[in-house]
């Protein structure tokens, strides 16, 4: 549901025209909309079981280093170094935990960095769909699961970049243009236009992330799959121990027992080792004389 109120929040350009529902108003509304919708994801994960305790703790261990490795990148050059451990996670754990790390991860940074604004759901939504993504690539291993990993994060570069461009498109060139936002245009022909516009302003700036990307996993890939992976072996809980008692009982019912000492007997013509033998007994008193 979180999934699919994220993309209409990307492409309603192509649905409705701006100024319909209040632009002015509409970035807060949707930031405050969609901090809802992603706490209620959580919520929901947690108390059907899909992410249990430990699962949280990983996804607030990751969220943190997210937010702390962003500033390094700075998106220089379109140099962004969040976006590999998104993939990574997302790939061990699972399409659910990576959506919902992309959107905290992004939650965590804004606050350290001041980049909270208008922009910042559609920052949370875009690196979610990245994580999310990621869970659903089909079954790999050893070397071509990296290679697999590394292209998807160099494409997932472009698509971050395809899916940001929308939130500001519409509001951002003079109507003249060739590649404005014109409402009220067939679909097709609107998104012509808004390819070229992604063309002309954001490929270099993608490709930076792209190729950041593709490094990344290919370079720290394996040892960071493994590192996951055994965090997710030894976090796993283990299966409920159930007890059956006789004749048919219930399930889970735990059976008394009793527990009588045991005794050992030895084959004839062997003697008992020194161990087991019985204690010698005790000497007589000595005789005291009158």
């Amino acid at each position: 549901m979180a999934a699919f109120l994220g993309v209409v929040a990307f492409f309603w350009p192509f649905l409705v025209a701006p100024g319909k529902f209040g632009s002015n108003y509409a970035p807060p509304l949707i930031f405050g909309v969609l901090l809802v919708i992603v706490l209620a994801v959580v919520i929901s994960e947690i108390s059907e079981g899909g992410i249990n305790s430990k699962a949280l703790a990983m996804l607030g261990v990751l969220s943190a280093v997210n937010a702390a490795i962003r500033p390094l990148g700075a998106g220089t050059a379109g140099i962004e170094t969040v976006f590999f451990i998104l993939v990574l996670a997302g790939r061990v754990y699972g399409p659910g935990f990576g959506f919902t790390l992309g959107c905290t991860s992004l939650f965590a940074s804004a606050l350290i960095t001041g980049g909270v604004g208008p922009w910042m759901p559609y920052q949370m939504f875009g690196c979610a769909f990245v994580g999310m993504l990621a869970g659903f690539l089909p079954k790999a291993t050893g070397r071509r699961e990296v290679a697999l990993l590394a292209a998807y994060g160099s494409l997932s570069g472009y698509l971050f970049g395809f899916l940001l461009n929308l939130s500001f498109w519409p509001f951002s060139l003079d109507p003249n243009s060739s590649i404005a936002y014109l409402p009220g245009l067939p679909f097709t022909e609107q998104f012509q236009r808004y390819l070229a516009f992604d063309l002309a302003t954001s490929l270099g700036w993608d490709t930076g992330r792209a190729v950041t990307n593709l490094v990344a996993i290919t370079l720290a890939g394996p040892a960071v799959l493994t590192v996951f992976r055994r965090a997710a072996r030894k976090a796993r809980f283990q299966a409920p121990i159930r007890f059956a008692g006789r004749g048919g009982g219930e399930p889970g019912r735990h059976r008394r027992m009793n527990h009588a000492p045991t005794t050992h007997s030895l084959p004839k013509g062997t003697s008992c080792a020194p161990p087991c033998s019985a204690a010698p007994p005790s000497p007589p008193p000595p005789s005291v004389s009158p």
